[in-house]
């Protein structure tokens, strides 16, 4: 079946997200980066914040009790966070290239309302995507199906004829599992050839 559309996660694929160095860049003492990043990123908190049923000031107030840091520190590691959000540019490239072709384009995210409102006015690759879901405005986050068959009901799409684009295995496996076409991106260069396998130019 033709593949007609495409669906883009953010954080490792258009964006960088590389914890360990976000948190070795805030913090010069190893036991606190160990703290940090088991005490916040790894923390099912995290997965909260990102699900929406988390605001970000209850966030951040359990990140300074859990870490018993300030939370002034919590609120700027944050600030930090979002700044470490850099452009993986090779992406932006072909996400231009693909809607230049005039190839249907979607993104799928687990990501905090605040930590998107900050994308979307620093990166105008956002304005060529046809659809947006962020988890924090339905309560749900890769790689629950229903996720999946929520952006597949919004816009209508057929999973055969749709491609799911991801750097995180599971929430690769989960769309491939509902009939998804998939590619677990590594980088653009490699995400290129295998639309191109499935039919879609891309440049």
């Amino acid at each position: 079946m033709q593949i007609r559309n495409v669906i883009f996660d953010f954080g490792g694929v258009l964006v960088r997200w590389r914890p360990r160095e976000i948190i070795e860049s805030f913090y010069q003492d190893a036991r606190l980066r160990r703290l940090v990043q088991e005490a916040v990123f790894e923390h099912p908190d995290w997965v909260d914040w990102d699900r929406g049923t988390l605001s970000d000031d209850d966030a951040v107030e359990r990140f300074a009790a859990r870490t018993q840091r300030p939370v002034e520190e919590m609120h700027r590691l944050m600030h930090h966070v979002r700044q470490s959000l850099d452009a993986l540019d090779d992406s932006h490239a072909l996400v231009r290239s693909l809607s230049a072709r005039g190839v249907p384009l979607y993104a799928l995210s687990n990501m905090s309302r605040s930590t998107f409102a900050h994308l979307k006015t620093h990166h105008e690759v956002f304005g060529h995507f046809r659809g947006i879901v962020i988890s924090a405005d339905i309560r749900l986050v890769k790689p629950d199906p229903r996720i999946f068959e929520h952006i597949s009901r919004e816009f209508d799409l057929i999973p055969a004829e749709t491609v799911f684009i991801d750097d995180h295995l599971p929430n690769v496996e989960a769309a491939r599992a509902l009939g998804f076409r998939t590619i677990h991106f590594s980088d653009a260069a490699h995400c290129s050839g295998e639309l191109r396998a499935l039919g879609i130019e891309t440049a």
